[in-house]
């Protein structure tokens, strides 16, 4: 018994001295296998100057560990480092020492970094983000343009004063050969009082720099419109019109702090005498894609008021008709006591091109007092051949064959409904 358990024991344990040998040898091939494939990764890398690159003397090894980079990514050097050592790199791409960290890359294969509009290598500087809009006031000017003003306007609370800069003129069509420039400006509705600015001797493109102060309540200042009327001195000392501007401030927010400055292009004064009940300006426009009839109310002129007074208010009404049926109609805010009141205001209406035959636009200039009735001061209508003839037909003709294009014309105001 004792001789078979010997046996047993002993054959027990040359099996585990065995499982410990082949424990040991596994261990040991595993470790071998790592240090190659260790030597094998970091073989082809070689450092040089690493101190210089990090400024650190006693890093005694760098370890980098490359992942495979899109050849087409260009790669630039910071400004902060430019001119330092590199090493190469392990894709067989190398930095430029002396290579301008601004430049664009050179043309070459192209990635889905090259595909974003506009996109520029990371580190360096679009200009193309940090321009100024460009100011086209000073370089296009229409055709049969007379001549560009810029101002400047200003509304002290506290004082009620409206401060107004007259800057410059540009692009003037004098009637002679030389030009001497002034400009009077005027606070409608008084058109009995102006001032004027100095004149400017041999020039078109005068350079004023002058302010101007109008006093005006808080109340009555939305109520008001500027005119700048720009004149020319012959040598005779004659004044001959050059043009005028009108800005209504009714649309304008204007406080102590928001200073505006405003370009307007010059226009002709209309030297006909008004008609028997006055003269209508305004603007029509046809959006054939949209289907869209513009009307822009401008100014009148020459209205006979019942009664002149700041009681008495003057509005437009603008109404749309199709076939002698009303379809809708739009309204002007109200200008108090003026005979010569300024709107510059726009009113749309959807109409077809189709109805552009049996459509017609009626504009009516209507004075009301508080506690009276509204009274007609003129009406005019504009529209095709079949209701109207004249001016008023061409003006619409005109508006249909110039599309999307605004046609401003004057039209005597009739008294008949």
């Amino acid at each position: 018994t004792e001789r078979a358990a010997a046996v047993a024991g002993g054959i027990i344990g040359g099996i585990l001295l065995f499982v410990l040998i082949g424990i040991s040898a596994c261990l040991l091939w595993k470790k071998f296998c790592h240090l190659l494939s260790y030597e094998k990764l970091t073989s082809p890398v070689k450092t040089t100057n690493a101190n210089a690159i990090f400024q650190d003397q006693s890093t005694s090894e760098i370890q980098l560990k490359s992942t495979s980079r899109s050849r087409s990514v260009p790669f630039i050097v910071p400004p902060t480092l430019h001119g330092r050592d590199w090493i190469n790199l392990t894709n067989e791409e190398q930095v430029q020492e002396d290579s301008d960290p601004y430049m664009i890359p050179q043309s070459g294969p192209r990635s889905s970094f090259h595909s974003l509009a506009g996109a520029y290598v990371v580190g360096t500087i679009n200009p193309e983000l940090y321009k100024f809009p460009e100011d086209k006031s000073e370089t296009d000017f229409p055709e049969g343009n007379i001549g560009r003003l810029w101002f400047s306007i200003e509304y002290e609370q506290e004082s009620e004063r409206l401060l107004v800069s007259l800057i410059k003129v540009r692009k003037l069509q004098p009637p002679a050969d030389s030009c001497s420039p002034f400009v009077k400006i005027y606070l409608l509705p008084d058109e009995r009082s102006y001032l004027q600015s100095k004149t400017k001797r041999k020039t078109l493109n005068p350079q004023f720099d002058e302010n101007f102060v109008f006093q005006v309540s808080s109340k009555m200042l939305l109520q008001r419109t500027l005119k700048f009327l720009v004149y020319h001195v012959d040598k005779q000392k004659k004044h001959h019109l050059l043009g005028q501007v009108i800005f209504p401030l009714k649309n304008e927010t204007l406080t102590d702090d928001n200073k505006l400055v405003i370009w307007r292009d010059l226009e002709k004064e209309n030297l006909e005498p008004p008609s028997d009940y006055g003269d209508i300006q305004f603007s029509l426009s046809y959006n054939d894609y949209l289907g869209r009839l513009t009307v822009v109310v401008l100014r009148a002129r020459g209205l006979k008021l019942q009664e002149e007074s700041h009681a008495v208010s003057v509005y437009v009404k603008v109404s749309l008709m199709n076939h002698n049926k009303f379809i809708k109609s739009k309204k002007t805010a109200a200008v108090l006591g003026s005979p010569n009141p300024v709107y510059n205001e726009t009113f749309s209406f959807k109409t077809d091109q189709t109805e552009l035959d049996t459509a017609s636009l009626s504009l009516s200039v209507l004075q009301s007092i508080k506690g009276e009735k509204t009274h007609l001061l003129g009406r005019v209508v504009v529209g095709p051949f079949m209701y109207t003839r004249g001016k008023e037909l061409e003006h619409w003709n005109e508006m249909i064959n110039k599309p999307k294009e605004l046609v401003k014309r004057w039209h005597a105001l009739c008294h008949s409904t």
